[in-house]
């Protein structure tokens, strides 16, 4: 199969004898002589003279290469994914990929080469070439272009396998596998990684509840959309969701071996699980303080109401609303339900009316957050009338009292007796609502060794008192007014060196144990109705701090008062509404009081949202019309 081809002998020099046959001279003789194209050599010199045969080839082509078609690449892609499909499905691993790559490692990896024939090229036979074992152009045009490009589409699919990992067995090639050069990590049981599963999740440990939950508990819930996903094998396992969605709930999960475990503090402070202990009050206040907001405004009996009352009830000074609400009225509007709506409407969907009562024209109105009310006891309340008429209960006393998780509140709204020279009145209508107010009724006291039969504010552990106390300033109109005008901020401090309540319980006679915040703003009484001066009529009374706000504690420090202000911006009385922001200690409690099982004014709670979102839509309304109506001037 190997056969040397004619060549150009090349030219013999003369001048030289030849020798005997096989003899050095006669083998250079034999390369002189001169040799006819295209003729053979003897028969008998073929086994002792090696001659290289040489094929003679064209000269080369530049390779011109073409950009694969779209129908190409598509055919291409095709067949890569139909060989590879081939060589998952054959069980024996006889697929085309495992035998063309058999067929390309035991043949040269260059195009149009072939590989030497074994019979003739024997360890005797004459030496060819790299050159010689390369096709002729007649060879390599019966080549045809399909063939080729079948066994390149079957070398890349067989590579194609190879990095899908298939292996092959037996007798056929078999790559060298390659090593890490370090100990692969542990595989996560998740299909998602840690920081999808992570991703939603509220909790700071960034914990994996779900899987927790599933290894801990064995109860995963799934909704029915995540059925639906598993059910369609889109998804691997349940944790697969969990970059989709947050499946982590506010609620504790609870172990049953807690739950069958017995234990003699059950309803006491130290209780774990109790509805008023120490874990739960750590849970929504870590700092076991809430804020709370306490007002009080004499209303004169105006029918109309503001228009708004965010600047009352939420002032800008304070980033966050507080907890509790409590608004004490004297005075009142004729229609206290339409107070009430007002105030809840103002408050939102977030607060809720824990309780309302009324003696006479006093109101007062307790609003709490709605998560917090299902650690609220029953709440009581009583009623004192100081004047010697009963029947005219302008002048009175009116309390509220309750427990939040371990501490008791009271809330005292009162209207003292009016008169510039009538101290010794108010201060027996204060000694008279003292001993009258009969609370608590019901609920226990926290405290029952640092309780007084004849003083009700004894028997809680934190009291509000607030209201149109009615106490002046012991001086002439004249002066205050010069102090007012000539440094608002400096006056106040020698206004309240006039001032009665001050005096008085400085002396020690009025509100045993009580305190008040500083005041930094300028009297509540009297005003021009609807103006910002003082009273202009003839009667010319004198700017006195009667609208006041005070506290007391069983423990020392336990309220903190936050601000004390008043609210100048609602002038439908000639009084100024006057409020104060605390920050108050709660304590946790025992199990076995009467608790309100999360009761509320619901309908109240209605008529403020649909009041409050039907007003929105009036304001939105209202500005759409500003804004497309136009107005057009022709000059």
């Amino acid at each position: 199969c190997c056969s040397a081809g004619p060549r150009a002998a090349a030219p013999v020099r003369s001048g030289a004898a030849p020798g005997p046959p096989g003899s050095a001279g006669a083998r250079a003789s034999l390369r002189r002589r001169p040799t006819p194209r295209g003729s053979l050599l003897p028969d008998e010199l073929k086994a002792n003279v090696k001659i290289k045969s040489i094929t003679p080839r064209p000269p080369r082509k530049p390779r011109l290469e073409r950009a694969a078609s779209l129908d190409e690449k598509n055919w291409k892609r095709w067949r890569r994914f139909r060989t590879s499909q081939e060589s998952l499905t054959d069980p024996n691993e006889t697929s085309s990929s495992n035998g063309s790559l058999q067929e390309a490692a035991l043949t040269s990896p260059i195009r149009g080469r072939a590989a030497p024939c074994a019979q003739c090229c024997e360890p005797n036979s004459l030496h060819s070439s790299p050159d010689a074992s390369e096709e002729s152009p007649m060879g390599k045009s019966k080549g045809s272009t399909s063939d080729l490009g079948k066994r390149a589409s079957e070398i890349s699919s067989a590579f194609g396998g190879l990095l899908r990992g298939k292996a092959f067995a037996g007798s056929k090639p078999r790559l060298s596998q390659i090593m890490p050069a370090r100990p692969l990590p542990p595989m996560e049981l998740n299909v998602a990684s840690h920081t999808l599963r992570t991703a939603n999740k509220i909790d700071p440990d960034l914990m994996d509840y779900r899987h927790y939950s599933q290894h801990k508990f064995g109860r995963v819930s799934n909704s029915f959309s995540d059925t639906r996903l598993h059910g369609n094998g889109t998804l691997y396992d349940n944790c697969s969701t969990d970059s989709m969605k947050s499946t982590f709930s506010l609620l504790t999960p609870i172990r049953s071996k807690d739950v069958r475990s017995r234990s003699y503090l059950e309803g006491s402070l130290l209780a774990s699980g109790a509805l008023l202990g120490a874990e739960e009050l750590s849970r929504y206040f870590p700092d076991r303080n809430i804020g709370i907001f306490v007002a009080t405004w004499n209303m004169q009996g105006q029918k109309e109401l503001p228009e708004n009352l965010d600047d009352f009830l939420l002032p800008t000074d304070p980033d966050y609303a507080q907890d509790m609400y409590v608004i004490g009225v004297q005075e009142g509007c004729p229609d206290r339900r339409e107070w009430e709506i007002r105030l809840q409407e103002t408050l939102g969907p977030h607060y809720v009316m824990l309780y309302s009562a009324a003696h006479g024209v006093l109101y007062m109105s307790v609003f709490i957050r709605r998560d917090l009310i299902w650690f609220c006891s029953e709440v009581e309340y009583a009623t004192v009338t100081t004047r010697i008429v009963s029947q005219i209960k302008t002048k009175g006393a009116l309390g509220i009292c309750f427990t939040f998780f371990g501490t008791s509140f009271l809330f005292i709204t009162s209207h003292f007796t009016s008169g510039d020279s009538k101290v010794n009145e108010r201060k027996l209508d204060y000694n008279k609502t003292i001993q009258a107010l009969t609370l608590p009724k019901v609920v226990p006291d926290t405290n029952p060794y640092r309780s007084s039969s004849g003083d009700v504010t004894t028997r809680f552990d934190e009291v509000f008192w607030f209201g149109d106390f009615n106490f002046r300033l012991n001086k002439d109109r004249e002066t205050v007014d010069s102090i007012l005008n000539q440094n608002p901020e400096t006056g106040v401090s020698k206004l309240l060196a006039y001032d009665q309540l001050t005096s008085e319980m400085g002396r020690g006679s009025i509100f045993k144990g009580f305190q008040e915040a500083d005041i930094h703003f300028r009297p509540s009484y009297k005003f021009d109705i609807g103006k910002d001066s003082y009273d202009t009529t003839s009667k010319q009374r004198t700017p006195s701090y009667t609208d006041r706000v005070v506290f007391r504690s069983r423990y020392r420090d336990d309220i903190q008062a936050v601000k004390y202000s008043s609210c100048p911006v609602i002038k439908t009385s000639d009084h100024r509404p006057v409020f104060a922001l605390f920050r108050v200690k709660v304590r946790p409690g025992r199990d076995n009081i009467p608790l309100a099982a999360g009761q509320f004014d619901r309908e109240l709670y209605l008529i403020g949202i649909k009041r409050r979102i039907t007003r929105e839509l009036q304001n939105r309304r209202q500005q759409k019309d500003q804004k497309s109506s136009s107005i057009c001037s022709i000059s």
